[in-house]
């Protein structure tokens, strides 16, 4: 990964310019030393996401408690990503049986798509494609809930403006994805918060947080208490591994 980084590292001035401003709110100095690192976590993080595809028994991930997260599997619930660390492992890792629903836009993905057909994909993970439409993603998804299954969602990126909620992000108000939180509430389904931390060649550390939205309360204002519970772990995670945050533009703009 060390040349293919140096590529980047000379290429890509928009990276550079983005990442500039996230370090700014993390109040760490971004020198050519940090840029580089950064890059270099990030070409690691691409290429496990097809090796753990492949063959995940070659990679060790540490989990504090590992049989929590497979209880909740057993059941319908909004897996919650971010564009951190190892997230695009992050179904690969999950050791559940249960299908997972992949919610993202597939035809942006392409390149990357069929690399992944090429290795062989799980059979138990589909894609919910969000170019098909409102409605269309909101029956899957309604249908994938209600089989007790699993829906994977980004929780740092919403797919249009009326999914925009926001909430102070290292100091300054930020957007998230509103549509997990509202379907969380909305179907009385837990939320687990995962991340996937890089921490050594082949090695991952899984930190998660189970939100239960409280259906007591009106549904903004659960939503809003459950966004800051998200946040708050991923500020948390974000300061202890700065150079594992992948969201390459303005994030505050």
């Amino acid at each position: 990964m060390y040349p293919v980084t140096f590529f980047y590292f000379l290429v890509a001035s928009n990276v550079k310019e983005s990442l500039k401003i996230y370090y700014k709110h993390l109040d760490i100095e971004f020198t050519n030393a940090v840029y580089y690192e950064h890059l270099r976590i990030f070409a690691i993080t691409m290429v496990d996401r097809f090796i753990t595809k492949l063959d995940a028994s070659s990679y060790e991930f540490i989990y504090d408690d590992p049989d929590t997260p497979l209880e909740i599997f057993k059941h319908s619930t909004i897996l919650l990503q971010s564009h951190f660390g190892g997230w695009a492992s992050s179904s690969n890792v999950s050791r559940t049986t249960n299908k997972i629903h992949v919610v993202m836009q597939e035809s942006m993905m392409e390149s990357i798509k069929a690399i992944e057909e090429s290795v062989g994909i799980q059979s138990n993970i589909s894609v919910i494609d969000l170019n098909k439409g409102t409605i269309s993603v909101s029956i899957a998804i309604a249908n994938a809930m209600m089989a007790d299954e699993i829906v994977a969602m980004m929780g740092d990126r919403a797919s249009n403006d009326k999914s925009v909620i926001q909430a102070e992000f290292l100091g300054e108000a930020a957007n998230f994805n509103k549509n997990p939180f509202q379907i969380a509430y909305k179907m009385a389904k837990p939320i687990l918060v995962y991340f996937v931390i890089h921490i050594g060649v082949q090695k991952y550390k899984i930190e998660y947080v189970k939100i239960d939205l409280d259906q007591e309360k009106s549904e903004s204002v659960a939503i809003k208490e459950a966004l800051e519970l998200y946040v708050a772990k991923y500020e948390d995670v974000i300061q202890r591994y700065p150079n594992q945050w992948f969201n390459f533009f303005d994030f505050w703009a």
